[in-house]
């Protein structure tokens, strides 16, 4: 399950009001704001007294997907039975548009004629150009001082601080060595084999990925030396033996929005995706194959960074995440931390010295117009980000596919389609990838 939902048509819901159901231990209340605007929880929990939690995307969609919500006379009683929280700038409005973003119900309401229950306007939303988390209310304890620890980053702060490496463990000499492998165009087999062999359970996870049924290895694989030559090969050994080592290095955080994709599951797709499309693509636009599944792999790394590094404002990011599931993860980080996982993703990974074009592409992937040598491989990143979405393996909003996006990187839409295809076709056995990449992590700890 993933917290994609379909956005708004920029044309025709422009003026779409957003109905949210929210509750705390004292019952569920309805929230009411622009569909283009961020749900700013600071303000809610300020303006009710009440911690209000979001509800998870299956609840809601089972609450408004009832058979009486369909009906006029369903949703004027859903409107008369809740408490209402209405955002500020839509008071005066005789009548609203109304949507629910996980079941996609829509209805017109009129405030004044349909409303028994007590209405509370508030400001409880911002524009997410410069949407700022505000103070909590006097007396909110943890979350005040939560909410100013996270105003006082800055991207300058953070980055000085990711580049000391503050609080991150250092990586294992094994790693080291297959960074600067993955780091050298002239490296090949010959150089990667002494170093799997020297690490008990690289080799043990070289053996695992060369007997998965999804690279369906002719005969058995007896030695270390067969499982890379014959079966993976020196680019596929390399990215997952540095995918392995990053998620050593940072555990996948416990207090993730709820509903969201498992981040080895989303890893290990994109991963695979990417990699599918690079190959669809012309030879003279096609990039390093190896290092566009690399960059699918580690795409983002920088949520496991967040999590390590600022864990109390991490939590406070997970729920606002939840509230909007309309906008994209970074712009809601961006607005609550002032910095986001792709840019902190890029600079550690820079630091590690990984290739340019991996950091890099990271780093830009939702940039309106990457530059550089990374740019094929943001866009790549992009339109893999945007398929999966579209099947519910990767968190975040499901977006269009324009032409612009298809044309630079030289694919169809039909090519795209028949890639994702195949990637579902085979997920039972990627699935099996995952689960050991999972169990390497765990193993680690």
């Amino acid at each position: 399950m993933s917290l994609g939902v379909q956005v708004p048509a920029a044309g025709a819901e422009k003026d779409l009001v957003r109905l949210v159901l929210l509750h705390d231990a004292d019952g569920k209340v309805l929230v009411l704001v622009p569909s283009h605007r961020l749900l700013n929880l600071a303000g809610l929990w300020s303006l009710t007294g009440r911690r209000l939690q979001t509800a998870r995307a299956e609840d809601a969609r089972r609450f408004f997907g009832q058979s009486g919500m369909q009906t006029e006379a369903g949703q004027k009683r859903l409107m008369q039975s809740l408490p209402l929280v209405i955002d500020r700038t839509l008071e005066g409005q005789e009548t609203l548009s109304l949507g629910e973003l996980n079941s996609g119900l829509r209805f017109g309401w009129r405030p004044v004629c349909d409303s028994d229950q007590p209405v509370t306007f508030g400001d409880i939303s911002l524009e997410p150009a410069t949407a700022t988390v505000q103070q909590q209310p006097t007396g909110s304890g943890d979350e005040a001082a939560i909410t100013r620890a996270v105003e006082r980053f800055t991207a300058l702060r953070i980055q000085q601080r990711l580049e000391d490496t503050l609080g991150l463990p250092a990586l294992a000499p094994t790693t080291q060595k297959i960074v600067m492998l993955r780091s050298n165009p002239d490296a090949g087999v010959d150089d990667l084999v002494p170093v799997v062999r020297l690490d008990p359970s690289l080799s043990a996870q070289v053996m695992s990925w060369a007997a998965s049924p999804y690279y369906a290895a002719p005969g058995k694989v007896n030695s270390i030396d067969e499982a890379i030559i014959r079966v993976l090969g020196f680019d596929l050994v390399v990215n997952l033996a540095l995918g392995i080592a990053m998620g050593q290095v940072l555990r996948v955080p416990d207090d993730m929005p709820r509903g969201s994709t498992p981040y080895w599951q989303q890893s290990v797709y994109a991963a695979t995706l990417a990699e599918m499309l690079a190959r669809k693509m012309p030879l003279e636009k096609r990039p390093k194959v190896g290092l566009v599944y690399l960059t699918g792999l580690l795409h983002n790394f920088g949520y496991l960074v967040l999590a390590h590094l600022f864990q109390p404002q991490f939590s406070l990011l997970s729920r606002y995440i939840e509230a909007n599931p309309h906008l994209e993860p970074v712009l809601i980080e961006q607005q609550v931390l002032n910095v986001t996982r792709d840019q902190i993703g890029g600079w550690l990974l820079e630091s590690w010295n990984l290739p340019a074009e991996v950091s890099s592409a990271i780093r830009q992937q939702q940039l309106a117009a990457p530059q550089g040598d990374a740019e094929v491989y943001a866009l790549l990143l992009r339109l893999t980000t945007r398929l999966l979405r579209r099947e519910g393996l990767a968190d975040g909003p499901v977006l269009p596919i324009d032409d612009a996006l298809l044309s630079a990187l030289g694919l169809t839409m039909a090519e795209a389609e028949a890639a994702l295809e195949s990637l579902c076709a085979a997920s039972d056995d990627l699935n099996e990838l995952t689960h050991t990449l999972t169990r390497a992590r765990a193993q680690a700890s």
